[in-house]
């Protein structure tokens, strides 16, 4: 069986020493992945010691991120603490396969050239000019 954690428990873990949320009922120490989040570690912290369910579905984590979770389970909420879920909701998985994604990438690809291309003009005209 699971540990099992009270939600007063949980809010003593708000900070970048000991960052611990509540997800679907379940605790996560998040503290090792701060730095790894591809968000930043900002929005851990702001969910730290607290329930995060809503922000992380809102998100729309993808299969991979969901299976991170795992790593960083350390048990499950106290019955008495234990929000009962309305309805469940749609999981939107994303992935870099998608049109649109592909895309992006080719439009930052492009961004970044310009830039690049930019900058060198730049300095060249610098350094003709002395």
């Amino acid at each position: 069986m699971a540990k099992t954690y009270k939600l007063e428990e949980v809010a003593k873990h708000n900070d970048g020493r000991s960052t611990w949320m509540v997800i679907h009922n379940k605790v996560y120490d998040v503290t090792k992945f701060l730095e790894e989040h591809p968000g930043g570690e900002e929005v851990l912290l702001e969910l730290a010691g607290q329930d995060g369910t809503e922000q992380f579905e809102d998100v729309g984590h993808s299969t991979d991120a969901r299976s991170l979770l795992d790593d960083h389970y350390i048990g499950d909420l106290h019955e008495d603490d234990v929000v009962k879920e309305a309805t469940p909701k749609k999981t939107q998985v994303t992935t870099s396969d998608s049109e649109g994604s592909t895309s992006s990438n080719w439009l930052l690809m492009v961004s970044v050239m310009v830039v690049g291309v930019a900058i060198g003009c730049f300095l060249y005209m610098q350094s003709t000019k002395s």
